[in-house]
């Protein structure tokens, strides 16, 4: 019987796991990597870039110097200009935009804003994100112009955004400090460099789409290249590059709260994180909350504005700006004084606190129950979680030999009816199991991803990520790099489940998914950041929370492309499964999930990319591994634990992104896409 490509890939992987675990006793560096082996990369990304960047400072210095003009003018302006006028400019601009609808809701949300109590912290966030907005947008614009002008460099731009947005932003957030200092124009900087990705994409998107006509008549119409590019092509590709504006602005505002950890800046972010660190958590809920409103609204007006063209009568939005400055001289200026939802931070407390007191158990329970069964098990494996205070026996030699004894069984089974390579795959998961994810054998590790690149991407792939985790091993970065991997993968594993779960409840009830689609909506305009205040108020600091804030945050993707996958099955394949007599659940299962699989499978790309960008922001709430690393390596600027360690988590990153396209390459290419 010959064997498929995934059967040598799984088989070449359980040998090495197999010989690794006979060896291991006898060779010691098959278990760890030699601490004599590691080379001093973090002493040399700080000779070398802390050179590097001591040339720059005195640029960087100034050109912060310059920045803190626009920042500075803006923030006056907002702060002094009345409150009435603010929100009667940001229902005037949401008439303009989309009529009454968009209006009340620029009404409502900065009225919200106004009696939370933090008005003026606000107005300081807004001028953050408009100066930083433009500079993100320049940036964007430049980058995919170029891109899209010069052939030759765009492999090289897609290199350099795909680290941008796949590198955390803690890790970048070190060498800005020592750049530019400390306070909010470093703040300022970071949203940027943050925010420019998503310009720069859908520019360059938008450009690569513009029709060959548009282009054939700007050409025979006799203009210059520029005339050609700023005139036809550039309005002709309007539409994605407005939504590229719309995903630059959520990005700005994603970074409020991380740019206020270096900032220093009293905006509402730094309100975010104060009222964190003093565990008042309805004081945070309600900051947060004024985060989600601004988030909504922005999302709300900007993508009106990318993707409708119709405008609104402007008479009546001069009128609402009028009636705005006319209640500037009728109404109390001092925005303090409306500020009526301190009883209501007070009442979640209460509430939280009363809660937590009379649930205290069950919640204990439960988070227990996931980490002693779940999570720890995952971590350090059966061999070492399962102990008498927990599951009430203790872990025996003698029962890892039966589990082995039992996988390998059903993995002969499964071979016997055809199906090798998942039954040497049930193996593999078994042994990672019994001995957790944090103490795998380096070897294992290598080999086994090498033939997951192997199999999705061919050799050239396989050696691009062999190479790549030798640089982690190298570094000294290797076990840390497995604790991300864990808690990343456990997220991810739920992530696919719930996910896939509610996106097929969704693909076959309008019902569910009128339900699940605001909740995603809501979900995916919120900050990142903002996810880790419900998880705090309810199961304090932990890994427990930080899993449960990385899951809140990367299931909507997973839930989208599931369902959307799902119903976009061409029309004459489900009529030819119902003539055929296909049941409901034979057309799913035969018919529509086949079909689905690409876009399942880009689900879980962004699904794990998600995961990997919330797991350095979970680092402020107790988890481990690289993340922490990035973190600890902020608060002490050291340049070289932060870029060292953000490049390890850019490396996974970038690993399971191309692994997943890979496979869904294949998927595409059989079904025939």
């Amino acid at each position: 019987m010959s064997l498929t490509k995934g059967a040598w890939a799984a088989l070449i992987t359980v040998l090495v796991g197999a010989l690794c675990l006979f060896l291991e006793p006898h060779v010691d560096w098959l278990g760890k990597w030699p601490a004599g082996w590691t080379l001093p990369v973090n002493d040399w990304i700080s000779q070398g870039l802390g050179a590097a960047l001591g040339i720059l400072k005195p640029v960087a210095r100034f050109f912060a110097w310059l920045l803190a003009f626009p920042m500075d003018g803006l923030t006056w302006l907002l702060s002094q200009s009345p409150w009435p006028l603010t929100i009667a400019s940001v229902t005037a601009l949401g008439w303009r935009l989309g009529g009454w609808k968009m209006a009340l809701l620029g009404a409502v949300g900065f009225g919200f804003v106004l009696i939370s109590g933090y008005w003026l912290q606000s107005m300081r966030t807004l001028a953050l994100v408009f100066v930083s907005v433009p500079l993100a947008l320049l940036m964007g614009l430049a980058i995919g112009i170029l891109a899209y002008e010069v052939p030759r460099v765009k492999s090289g731009v897609n290199v350099v955004l795909d680290v941008m947005q796949t590198v955390p932003t803690f890790a970048y957030l070190t060498p800005l400090l020592f750049l530019f200092g400390f306070g909010p124009v470093v703040g300022l900087v970071a949203s940027a460099i943050y925010a420019a990705p998503p310009m720069a994409r859908n520019t360059l998107l938008g450009l690569e789409r513009v029709e060959h006509d548009i282009r054939e008549a700007a050409i025979m119409s006799g203009g210059t290249r520029r005339q050609q590019l700023f005139l036809v092509e550039i309005p002709a590709a309007a539409n994605q590059i407005m939504i590229g504006v719309n995903q630059s602005l959520m990005a700005a505002l994603s970074m409020v709260i991380i740019a206020a950890v270096i900032g220093g800046f009293d905006d509402i972010g730094w309100e975010v994180l104060l009222t964190m660190r003093k565990a008042w958590f309805g004081q945070a809920f309600l900051a947060g909350l004024v985060i989600v409103v601004f988030a909504i609204v922005i999302d709300r007006m900007s993508a009106t504005l990318a993707t409708q063209r119709k405008a609104f009568d402007l008479r009546i939005s001069g009128a609402i700006v009028g009636i705005g400055a006319i209640l500037s001289f009728i109404v109390n200026p001092d925005s303090t004084s409306y500020a009526m939802m301190g009883g209501v931070a007070a009442s979640v407390d209460t509430a939280v606190g009363t809660f937590t007191a009379n649930n205290g158990a069950a919640l204990d329970s439960f988070k227990n129950g996931a980490m002693f069964y779940g999570l720890l098990p995952l971590r350090i494996g059966l061999d070492q979680a399962v102990l008498p205070f927990t599951w009430g026996f203790m872990w025996q030699p003698q029962y890892s030999l039966w589990l082995f004894g039992v996988a390998i069984a059903l993995g002969a089974v499964l071979a016997i009816k055809g199906r090798v390579a998942q039954g040497i795959v049930l193996i593999i998961a078994v042994g990672i199991l019994e001995t957790g994810i944090a103490d795998l054998p380096w070897p294992f590790v290598l080999i086994g991803v090498g033939a997951l690149g192997w199999m999705g991407g061919g050799w050239k792939l396989a050696r691009l990520i062999t190479i790549l985790l030798g640089t982690i091993l190298l570094a000294g970065l290797w076990e840390r790099a497995l604790l991300s991997l864990y808690l990343s993968g456990a997220s991810v594993f739920a992530c696919a489940v719930v996910g896939g779960l509610l996106g097929l409840w969704a693909a076959l009830s309008k019902t569910a998914w009128a339900i699940i689609r605001p909740m995603c909506d809501v979900l995916q305009t919120i900050p990142l950041f903002v996810f880790l205040i419900p998880v705090l108020m309810f199961f304090q600091i932990g890994e427990f929370s930080a899993f449960l804030a990385i899951c809140m945050y990367a299931v909507v993707p997973m839930i989208r492309y599931t369902r959307h996958g799902l119903i976009s099955t061409p029309p004459d394949m489900v009529e030819a499964a119902v003539s055929s007599g296909a049941t409901r659940w034979q057309m799913l299962r035969e018919v529509r999930a086949p079909y689905a699989a690409p876009s399942i499978l880009l689900g879980l790309n962004q699904t794990i990319l998600y995961a990997f960008a919330m797991l350095v922001i979970a680092a402020l709430i107790g988890t481990t591994g690289l993340g922490q690393s990035i973190y600890l390596a902020l608060g002490q600027a050291d340049i070289g634990m932060g870029i060292s360690a953000g490049a390890a988590m850019a490396i996974l990153a970038f690993i399971a992104d191309r692994l997943v396209q890979g496979f869904a390459e294949d998927r595409r290419k059989a079904l025939g896409l």
